[in-house]
Formats: C-alpha cells, structure tokens, sequence
C-alpha cells in the first residue's frame, strides 16, 4: 500500500503522511491488531479442529500444567505472523532490503517452529524436531541473513559490534562477524522460545522489547537524531520501525487471546520467528548488546537452563527445583498470573534500562 499512495503524495495533502515513518509505523501497529481481532477466532477455531488434544503436554512440566493446560490448541504463532507480515507489508517501503532481511529470519524461524508444532502435535509427543536439526536449520538461516546484512550496510558498520554507553567505540569483527550474528538471532529465538512457558508470559516482553527497538530503529536511521543522540546512524534502518510496529500490534492482538487461561499457545511457529527477528533488528540496528539487556528476562531464563544443567551433570543436584525458571516459581508454590506479572514488571524495568543506553553516552 505504501509503495503505491507514496506515487501521489506530491499531489495529494493527506497522502503526503505516508512519507512519515511515525504515522506508518502506528498504521501497521493498528492494522496487526486488527488483524488479530478478525482472524484470531477463526484461526484458533480451525487448530483446535485439526488439533486432537491440542498441544501435547510435557510429562516431566508442572503437575498442574496437565490438567489445566490439557486440550488447549498450539501454533497460535500462525496468527501472530499472519497479522505481522501482512501489516508490514501494507505499510513498510518494500525496497528496503532491511525489511525483506528480517522478513526472511521471521519467515524462515516461523517454517522451522511450524515444522516441530506440527511433528509434536501429529506424534502426539512433545519432542518434535530434534534440537541437533533445529539447531542447524537456524544457524543456516541467520547465517545468510547476516550475510546478506554485510553486503547492505555500509562501511564501517557492515561488520561491527558497537559498544553501548561509548559513543565512538567500535570494534571491528571482520569476517568473525559471520559468527556474532547467528549467535544473536538464533539465542534471541531460542531464549523466546524457553521463556513461552506460561501464559502470557513470552508475549509481554516480547511487546516491550519491539517497542524499545522501534525507537531504536527510528533513531539510528535518522541522521539528525542519531547525530544528536552520539549514536551509529545507519541509513535505512528506520524503516524498521514499521516492522516492530506490526509486531508490537499482532502482539496486542495475540495476547487478547493467551492471557490467561490461554485459548491458544503461540508453540514453536511464534516463539522462534519472533526472537529471530528482535534478534536481526538488533544486528542490522548495531544494538546487539542492548538486546541483551532489553530481553533481560529471556537472557535470564535461558541462564537458569544453562546453569541447572551444567549442575546436574557436574556434582548431580539441582540449582532450581525446575528451569526454566518461570518453572521454579510455579513449584514453590507461586501462581502463574503472578508469576506473569511479576515477570512482566522485570521486563518494563529492562526495557527502560535499555532506552537510558541511547542517552547515557
């Protein structure tokens, strides 16, 4: 739609908003929304007819979680792409290759968690893919999207790591590039994907976080800003702000229907394609390790995986009484809506840390 009214702008006064990327990027916002509104019911209608029992639930998960979340339908992620690449393809200049990069990450994250949804709910199993192809099949993705990120962005940033709270720190990885950005994309994905055990519970900060990453976008792709703001200006980057509008919209949208209790999961087809594309937004945006700080809550879930493992198998105890660890609090007697919440608020407090990054140089 954009592509076509900007044509006529130059002769129409109310067309001419179209060339502002803050009235586009509340257009796709509103849209995705819509969207969700429209075919949300429907979608969860024809999953739960499709789906005999709904997503298969994990033996070795919370006791309650097999009566309580028995029978609720999965991949409900459909619905969260469907609103967010169709808004974004409405509103966003669709001959900026930044788009079509994170695009092709969500698309292509979203088939690999369609592919293990539908294994797990086919096999009436909740292993799905093994993590050995999943693993492999993103990393291949990511790769060529950051490959593809080199040849677009322009020297020096093509293949740098800004430092966030040093204005003019860059530290150039050559073609190790290659390696930090698949590390980004795929552990965003991953680390979505751990933190989507509850309901409601992945969608909140993933909402936050796209919000943080529209001003971000904004600001480094606008010469004025990033100028005032001592921050990397990398030319056509704002367009992104489109993008994470249309996700924070299908996010509104999806969470309607996933607060709980859930009438949908968003599985692997959500969770995957999501992360994956805060994740390229970051590498495209030289905000790799503002991610990390913005998705604090997903860094932390991913941790305590990462730590009651490592534990397990070194000296045969556990750190927590379950990982991830959404999971320890529902075992110590926690309810899950205040889990949530409580989860929700770390979030707000680390997205707001992370805009301070822009400021605090």
């Amino acid at each position: 739609m954009f592509n076509t009214l900007y044509q006529f702008a130059d002769g129409a006064t109310g067309l001419n908003l179209f060339r502002y990327i803050t009235f586009r990027t509340g257009g796709a916002m509103i849209t995705a929304l819509v969207i969700s509104f429209i075919f949300g019911p429907l979608l969860i209608q024809w999953l739960k007819s499709r789906q005999n029992g709904g997503q298969p639930i994990r033996d070795d998960g919370p006791e309650s979680h097999i009566v309580s979340k028995a029978g609720t339908p999965t991949m409900g992620g459909f619905l969260i792409l469907l609103a967010l690449i169709g808004s974004t393809l409405l509103w966003a200049d669709l001959s900026n290759r930044y788009i079509w990069v994170v695009i092709g990450v969500t698309v292509g994250f979203g088939l690999i968690g369609f592919v293990d949804d539908y294994l797990k709910v086919s096999q009436r199993s909740s292993r799905g893919l093994s993590s050995k192809l999943k693993f492999l099949l993103q990393v291949i993705i990511a790769l060529a999207a950051t490959f593809w990120i080199m040849q677009i962005t322009r020297d020096p940033f093509a293949t740098t790591l800004a430092v966030p709270f040093f204005k003019n720190v860059l530290i150039d990885l050559g073609w190790f590039f290659l390696a930090l950005g698949p590390l980004v994309m795929v552990g965003a994905s991953n680390a979505v994907n751990l933190t989507d055990g509850l309901d409601g519970l992945a969608i909140g900060p993933v909402m936050l976080a796209a919000i943080v990453f529209a001003f971000i976008a904004y600001l480094v792709g606008n010469s004025v800003f990033s100028n005032y703001l001592q921050i990397h200006y990398i030319p056509g980057a704002g367009e992104l702000s489109i993008f994470c509008g249309a996700l924070v919209g299908a996010s509104l949208g999806f969470l309607w229907y996933n607060a709980p209790p859930a009438m949908v999961f968003m599985g692997d087809t959500g969770s995957l394609s999501i992360g994956g594309a805060l994740g390229a937004i970051s590498v495209i945006t030289k905000h790799e390790l503002v991610l990390a700080i913005v998705g604090g809550l997903f860094v932390l879930e991913t941790v305590s995986v990462i730590v009651q493992v490592i534990s397990f198998k070194l000296t045969g105890r556990r750190v927590f009484q379950m990982a991830p660890l959404h999971h320890h609090f529902e075992k110590k007697g926690w309810a899950e809506p205040t889990i949530v919440i409580r989860f929700w608020i770390i979030a707000s407090i680390l997205a707001l840390a992370g805009l301070a990054t822009l400021k605090l140089r």
